[in-house]
């Protein structure tokens, strides 16, 4: 199984956003604008975005993992449990649905040692993309 670290998908993902923003809100916001005049839920599109990235900062700004001793090791730990759960997954079909939650929760904990490295730039993506979508509005 190849081992993933969420909070890099996490900032390729935005990273990818970002680069799509600002190589086409140019081009796309009198389109969004347009779109706005006949269909105004756009805004509230644009606003609940804006909305869930804030959200999203908050939560990456609250999580501080320099000082959690022994996270190496848990991380670790944390991947020899997913490798179990994928493992175990197909002998315990009815099971599934547990699985799948404690994989989601074992994601998080287990991409924890990597989100030092990424964490400001994912902060720096959030708050260009909130910029780029706040350039959508109509005004």
């Amino acid at each position: 199984m190849a081992d993933t670290n969420l909070f890099q998908e996490l900032h390729d993902v935005l990273q990818e956003f970002k680069t799509f923003l600002d190589d086409n809100v140019p081009t796309i916001a009198p389109a969004i604008q347009a779109i706005a005049s006949l269909i105004p839920q756009v805004t509230d599109l644009l606003d609940q975005l804006v909305s869930l990235m804030n959200d999203l900062k908050t939560e990456i700004q609250n999580l501080d993992v320099s000082a959690i001793p022994g996270l190496e090791e848990a991380t670790q730990f944390i991947t020899m449990v997913k490798n179990f759960l994928d493992a175990a997954k197909n002998l315990l079909p009815d099971q599934a649905g547990t699985i799948d939650d404690v994989l989601a929760v074992a994601d998080v904990v287990g991409g924890l040692s990597g989100l030092d490295d990424v964490k400001q730039e994912i902060l720096d993506l959030i708050d260009a993309i909130v910029a780029h979508l706040n350039s959508l509005k109509p005004a």
